[in-house]
């Protein structure tokens, strides 16, 4: 994982990102905000406990911060990233929603079984293909038996996706991930029960059609996917 690529960008993350979306009609916190409701359903479907431990790996400057504890009861939430500019970005924006850990992009600094779910969103695109594998038996081994894993991404199989990541500075080195090869990449780390639901079919000019959205999550055109798999 490249410390310095993402340590670049960190301060002017927010502003790219906006500018990059504006297409869609929708801000960067539409879109932090739905992955998050996303992953509480993933979370009331696979838990029944009081409480219960997430990992937000390359969690960047904190966007979805503030909508775990807003969508997610009696969450404790650890923030990891390569990148601790990101990270002092995040702490100084969300200094009581989470506890904020520096990483070196091989090892995560935690004991085994240390998480009930780990979530990631739109980070390994930005990872070299060759590492995947290696990052994901990684999170297997901090995550509890029966923890869950959800990657968020971006799909390549969505023109205006596209479009949008090879126009976006800070994705220059980007390389999108089908989710064919994601889900393989996950079996072979060691994760089972690998589902895949694709997301945002919709503009917000066509935000009222956004309702029909369930029934079109096996459709591969969405703007962005994601897979999860259990330990």
């Amino acid at each position: 994982m490249n410390k310095a690529e993402f340590d670049q960008f960190a301060k002017e993350y927010q502003a790219l990102h906006a500018t990059n979306i504006r297409a869609s009609g929708e801000t960067p916190d539409f879109f932090a905000e739905y992955k998050i409701v996303d992953l509480a359903k993933e979370i009331k479907k696979n838990f029944h406990v009081d409480s219960i431990k997430i990992l937000d790996f390359g969690s960047g400057v904190g966007n979805s911060v503030p909508y775990f504890s807003k969508h997610i009861e009696a969450v404790d939430l650890t923030c990891v990233d390569v990148s601790d500019a990101s990270l002092s970005i995040a702490q100084t924006r969300h200094p009581d929603l989470a506890k904020y850990v520096v990483f070196d992009g091989k090892t995560l600094p935690f004991a085994d079984e240390s998480f009930s779910v780990v979530f990631t969103a739109c980070v390994f695109h930005h990872i070299p293909a060759s590492e995947h594998i290696s990052l994901f038996k990684e999170i297997y081994r901090v995550l509890n038996k029966d923890g869950v894993l959800v990657v968020f991404e971006h799909n390549p199989l969505n023109p205006l996706t596209v479009r949008a990541v090879n126009t976006c500075e800070f994705d220059q080195n980007a390389v999108l991930i089908s989710a064919g090869k994601l889900k393989r990449r996950l079996a072979l780390a060691g994760f089972n029960n690998i589902q895949c639901v694709y997301r945002i079919f919709f503009p917000r000019f066509l935000k009222m059609f956004r309702v029909f959205e369930p029934l079109l999550r096996w459709l591969p055109v969405g703007a962005q996917y994601y897979v999860s798999g259990k330990k």
